[in-house]
């Protein structure tokens, strides 16, 4: 049932932000559309300390940070100031080009909070690379869920069991926020050709064997996949239809290599839009180190 693993590498995104970086790996770059996976925390920030994800680029790509624990305030380039809560979806689609930065809002940073998610990277299909760029907020109440048998399942984007996610995606996907106590089976969606789910929180079982937080599991194509959770469990699943090959470059993400190497002249220029009220800019990474994604 289960085709690979996939163990997150530890990474320090500078001021004490580490994250377990799941993909892409080295051996398996995507799941479906999916094409970068951060797991952050939990980490708590004593009052008078918070974090700063500086103004940085993204192109032909959207993005989303789900929480489940704390707050993290978003501000872009095409002026939207929008916190994201636990539940919430902050849907940013860079399609041609957008940045933005993630930071502590004024009250988190001077009361202090814990600190727990994901953030997640989708590529566009090759026809909605360059749509223009946008940004949805989805309060956490507006996503279908249900509860049955222990295990309660928010469809964060995309289908499945029926179901349709209010957030607008350009491609066929499945991403799922699964909060489950001790002993309940969750069963992934059939319909999708690529699947995965990543334990966030605690330990499961798949197929008689157990695996802790902080693993992937890449299931095989076209079986019934369902998992045990052998303690309480915070569990992503997630996939869809791939949409073919796909570069990435530090944030920049394309179907054409060409078009990375035009972002990094755009953002090196400072041709990029700004975000309102901030004035830092991250030079490029220097080369031919490959940079890691400022996220």
């Amino acid at each position: 049932m289960i085709e690979r693993i996939i163990e997150g590498r530890r990474r320090d995104l500078g001021g004490g932000f580490v994250v377990a970086r799941v993909l892409p790996a080295p051996f398996r770059r995507t799941v479906g559309p999916f094409i970068f996976f951060d797991h952050f925390g939990p980490v708590d920030y004593a009052a008078g300390h918070g974090f700063d994800v500086r103004p940085h680029p993204h192109i032909n790509l959207a993005t989303v940070t789900y929480l489940f624990e704390g707050e993290i305030m978003h501000h872009d380039s095409l002026g939207y100031h929008q916190p994201i809560r636990p539940g919430a979806v902050n849907w940013m689609t860079a399609g041609r080009g957008i940045v933005h930065s993630e930071r502590s809002s004024d009250e988190t940073r001077a009361n202090g909070q814990r600190m727990h998610g994901v953030q997640a990277w989708v590529a566009l299909p090759d026809e909605a690379e360059e749509v223009a760029p946008s940004f949805h907020h989805h309060p956490a109440e507006t996503l279908p869920s249900i509860t049955i048998d222990g295990a309660r399942r928010t469809l964060i984007a995309g289908s499945a069991f029926h179901a349709v996610s209010p957030v607008k995606t350009y491609s066929p996907m499945f991403y799922i926020d699964v909060d489950a106590e001790a002993g309940a089976t969750v069963y992934l969606p059939d319909e999708h050709k690529e699947r995965a789910l990543y334990i966030a929180v605690g330990e499961i079982e798949v197929g008689g064997e157990r695996y802790e937080a902080g693993r992937m599991l890449i299931v095989e194509p076209g079986v019934q996949a369902a998992w045990t959770a052998v303690t309480a469990a915070r569990v992503m699943m997630l996939g869809g239809a791939p949409v073919g090959e796909r570069h990435l470059w530090w944030n920049f993400v394309s179907s054409r290599p060409e078009r990375i190497e035009q972002a990094k002249a755009d953002w090196a220029a400072q041709r990029f839009g700004k975000v309102p009220g901030e004035s830092e800019f991250i030079p490029l990474p220097e080369e031919p180190k490959p940079p890691e994604p400022v996220s």
